[in-house]
């Protein structure tokens, strides 16, 4: 699916996604990752079952106001103990499908929220 760029140069925005890939700003990119408006990194969390407390942990550097779980091809909730830190550093944290996810950060983007992306492959 292709998704149409709102904002200007210079921020990751989610143009498509796809079976195992996302792309932003029309660069396809494999695997798990962190998002953020200016930064994309790999995210070394395993697949949905066998998230940990600690994978979680390592979002609290980006210091965001949301995070955007991307569960992958299905909407699944993380439970709370996972993201235990995020809430109480003030960090709220929503769970949706990966394609959810990536249309919803744009729309936060542009809102100049401080918003990441953790996303599990589609």
């Amino acid at each position: 699916m292709k998704m149409h760029q709102s904002l200007g140069q210079g921020k990751n925005l989610f143009t498509g996604y796809g079976e195992g890939h996302v792309l932003i700003n029309a660069q396809r990119h494999d695997g798990n990752l962190i998002v953020s408006g200016d930064e994309i990194v790999s995210w070394a969390a395993p697949d949905f079952p066998n998230l940990a407390a600690e994978h979680f942990e390592v979002l609290l550097a980006y210091q965001p106001e949301v995070v955007l779980f991307g569960s992958g091809k299905s909407q699944r909730f993380v439970h709370p103990k996972l993201y235990a830190a995020l809430t109480q550093a003030g960090i709220g944290i929503e769970c949706m499908d990966t394609q959810a996810a990536c249309r919803t950060f744009n729309i936060l983007l542009a809102e100049d929220r401080r918003v990441i992306a953790a996303l599990l492959a589609i």
